[in-house]
């Protein structure tokens, strides 16, 4: 992370009034449709949406699901989704501090104490280092979730320095094949990879059947789109 989390947390906050109006790139209303769009939960699931934000894509998922759970690390953007909730009148839904090696997922009385069902990400994972998001990948997949749906910046290739999808002084994406490896090792099976841009993809990982099974195979045998070793930074 090449910011602190409170140094994040304040810049979050500032733009807090004005940031649905500045994600309005073509891109970025791509990945987060395709992320509610895999997330599919059903009326009985428990969804946590890190790096909540404003609570776009916790608001889009409340309808179909039992209760949405967002987390993020600005308060102003907490407070922002929270207005919109209540003016859209959603209530199973609930937003509160926690980050992505502390979610602080059943914190609260209105969480059940059980892990999710579901967990999502879009636009935020990319603010930690490599190794970070390896560890908040670890702390997710503790949570038991049944599936992990990724949107973020993400490197399918070498990406052109002239027209960088995120702000190299702040930002810290990683390539997809760094990701996949995160994910298969922290128990999950890739199930889909969608890219959007070469710098922006969505991911969805899903828990890994038994070992040795046909779908095993079929789930982790093959190279995912863009599943590289290239490097995507010095």
């Amino acid at each position: 992370m090449k910011k602190t989390i409170e140094e994040h947390a304040a810049h979050f906050s500032e733009m807090a009034a004005d940031y649905d109006d500045s994600q309005n790139s073509e891109e970025y209303r791509a990945c987060a449709s395709l992320v509610v769009e895999h997330a599919a939960p059903g009326p009985d699931d428990v969804v946590l949406d890190l790096g909540a934000g404003t609570g776009a894509i916790a608001l889009a998922l409340a309808p179909r699901a039992k209760r949405v759970v967002g987390r993020d690390i600005s308060e102003g953007m907490l407070e922002r989704a929270r207005e919109k909730a209540a003016a859209a009148g959603i209530e199973n839904v609930e937003f509160g501090y926690g980050t992505f090696r502390e979610p602080e997922y059943g914190g609260s009385e209105s969480t059940r104490s059980a892990g999710p069902d579901v967990v999502v990400s879009n636009f935020a994972m990319h603010h930690l280092s490599d190794d970070e998001k390896r560890e908040a990948i670890e702390v997710i997949a503790g949570l038991g979730p049944r599936k992990f749906v990724l949107g973020d910046v993400m490197f399918f290739g070498e990406p052109n320095p002239d027209e960088p999808f995120y702000s190299p002084e702040v930002d810290d994406p990683a390539t997809v094949g760094t990701l996949v490896d995160a994910l298969t090792d922290a128990g999950f099976a890739l199930t889909a990879v969608e890219r959007v841009h070469d710098q922006v993809g969505v991911l969805v990982a899903e828990r890994a059947p038994i070992a040795g099974t046909a779908a095993d195979a079929e789930a982790v045998g093959g190279d995912p789109e863009g599943d590289d070793d290239s490097p995507a930074r010095e």
